[in-house]
């Protein structure tokens, strides 16, 4: 079980907006470090592994958060939560494709930043302090596809599987209840540990970022949509199929 605190990198380039969030996620018990630019961000985040979430606005000057995101994603699986604009769509579409594990929209409120922090922190983490809900380890093998909960680790034929953690679990969820329809609202609340929103494009992004990576290792066609319901992973004896 982790005994020290979690430790969190908040990038903006407001800096008074910056010194109020981190006085209370500090008072949350987090530890905080800030930086104002998608440069340093970029440097400190590629020198180091030693942070649990990384909140990250996209609109930055210079180097955006989506810059920093890119380059990041390519060497680390650091757990990421964006800021974005309240009407900002397609950001938050093109940051989610691109690897971000959720999004806020801004201006947000501090308690609700927390709790997402938190909720990030409970999907990752396999023994959990301050009170957070714990999981039991679970070993699985579906479709030439091997996942452990324990260590968090995905392997097809003995080759790790890069994911991040919101598409870690959503495949986690997929293959526990392999031929089970689950709805998006419950495979939000269940891999993102928040309710589903109106318009939220967010689960839909992180499934066809599985189908990608899946394809990319000759594993197609076992994760099905089911049209105004939710997805399903089909089991070894349901015969691939294309989605509804």
């Amino acid at each position: 079980m982790k005994t020290e605190k979690y430790k969190i990198l908040l990038v903006d380039d407001d800096e008074t907006l910056c010194a109020l969030l981190s006085e209370f996620l500090q008072a949350e018990g987090f530890e905080v470090e800030t930086l104002h630019t998608g440069d340093a961000a970029t440097e400190r985040l590629l020198q180091s592994d030693e942070f649990d979430t990384v909140v990250l606005d996209i609109m930055m000057p210079g180097m955006s958060g989506l810059d920093v995101l890119r380059s990041v994603r390519a060497k680390r699986q650091v757990p990421i939560l964006m800021l974005t604009g309240r009407g900002d769509d397609i950001d938050r579409i093109v940051g989610l494709e691109m690897g971000a594990d959720d999004y806020l929209g801004k201006p947000c409120n501090p308690r609700e930043l927390s709790a997402r922090i938190k909720a990030i922190i409970r999907r990752t983490e396999n023994s959990l302090g301050n009170g957070l809900d714990t999981k039991p380890i679970v070993h699985t093998q579906l479709h030439g596809i091997e996942l452990d909960t324990g260590t968090r680790t995905a392997l097809i034929n003995n080759t790790p599987l890069p994911l991040t953690s919101a598409e870690f679990n959503a495949l986690s969820l997929l293959m526990t209840r392999a031929g089970q329809t689950i709805s998006k609202q419950d495979m939000t609340q269940e891999v993102l540990n928040r309710p589903l929103e109106a318009y939220d494009r967010a689960m839909d992004v992180h499934i066809s970022r599985i189908r990608q990576k899946l394809s990319s290792e000759g594993i197609n066609d076992v994760i099905k949509s089911i049209r105004g319901v939710g997805y399903q992973m089909l089991t070894e004896q349901q015969p691939s199929q294309s989605d509804d």
